[in-house]
């Protein structure tokens, strides 16, 4: 078999790993909430985003062109599958570490700080495209401060609508609609998160001389799609709780304000190709709701906490893949 056809198949078998690792990591964005307050099932939940994150993945690509010629042009790259691999490797690692404490940390970050540190180390600087990194950053940073900006306002319409209607009421109205607003959180989380894999293989493709455009092939659609669908339907509980229990305690208006919140910033990311972090967008939605709410409510030392890992995973994600493409090549 030729060697570079084999190199090529690692990528797209790690790609693949990534967004099906990304789908049960981020399973708890879509679903957390109304999981938390019994509007859904865990089962019936999981199921639904399955399926939707699979029909959000498959209509956009915008945000895949985004990733796969923002950071660095692959068509430059004399060893862009390789760095692709230790991109990849590093994404997953960081992935499973977060996962496993229940962090709900950006894979978003990880790959686009991974991918910027395999090209600085695998290529050189000169080879990194700083403005097309740091506007990416920009659109991560952003992102999460207007989620909570919007859940806020979103959270004191709804206070000030139903202020005089009885709380039994109020809530199971809302539970009802939460079924709606996470399905559209999940279709949402689809139109962006699976477009990175997309992206990634794409580049890996350009990289390798099997295309010369950065548009996606229908079979990595497809592929992307799928593996996070499947990822979702695992569901990543230990996020789950912490997204809908740890933060504050969510009622179902609070869950609805959230889901709305959330989703709207990252589909209009989406039309804009930017990819946001699915998961700062709608954690901090649900910290603005929760401000909203009350402001004591909100654990704010657990906040900290997940805006730390925030903070720390480009810049960790950048060196270990730096590492690993040095170990490896």
């Amino acid at each position: 078999m030729d060697t570079s056809l084999l190199v090529l198949g690692i990528v797209i078998f790690l790609a693949l790993a990534f967004d099906f690792i990304n789908g049960f990591h981020d399973t708890a964005n879509a679903i957390a909430t109304s999981v938390s307050t019994r509007a859904l099932t865990p089962r019936r939940a999981i199921i639904m985003a399955a399926v939707m994150n699979f029909l959000g993945a498959i209509i956009f690509t915008g945000v895949a062109k985004t990733i796969g010629g923002s950071v660095a042009d692959p068509t430059k790259l004399t060893n862009g599958t390789d760095i692709v691999i230790a991109t990849l490797i590093a994404a997953i690692i960081w992935n499973l570490l977060t996962w496993w404490f229940g962090i709900p940390s950006s894979s978003s970050h990880a790959l686009i700080g991974a991918l910027a540190g395999a090209v600085y180390v695998g290529a050189g600087e000169d080879k990194l495209n700083w403005s097309g990194f740091i506007g990416i950053v920009e659109g991560l940073i952003f992102s999460p401060l207007i989620a909570f900006v919007v859940g806020y306002i979103v959270m004191m319409i709804l206070k000030y609508i139903f202020a005089y209607r009885s709380p039994h009421t109020v809530n199971k109205g809302f539970r009802t609609m939460q079924v709606i607003t996470a399905a559209i959180q999940s279709f949402t989380h689809g139109t962006n998160d699976a477009q990175k894999a997309m992206g990634i293989i794409t580049f890996a493709l350009v990289s390798a001389g099997y295309q010369d455009h950065l548009e996606v092939p229908m079979w990595v659609k497809i592929s992307a799609a799928t593996a996070m669908a499947l990822g979702t339907s695992i569901g990543g509980w230990k996020i789950i709780k912490t997204m809908g229990t740890k933060i504050f305690k969510i009622e179902p208006i609070n869950g609805f304000a959230a889901d709305v919140s959330g989703a709207s910033v990252i589909f209009t990311a989406t039309l804009l190709h930017l990819p946001v972090s699915t998961t700062h967008a709608i954690t901090s939605a649900i910290l603005g709701v929760g401000s909203a709410k009350r402001f004591s409510a909100v654990r704010w030392s657990l906040a900290g906490r997940i805006v730390i890992t925030w903070v720390i995973t480009i810049p960790i994600a950048a060196v270990l893949s730096g590492l690993i493409f040095k170990i490896l090549f």
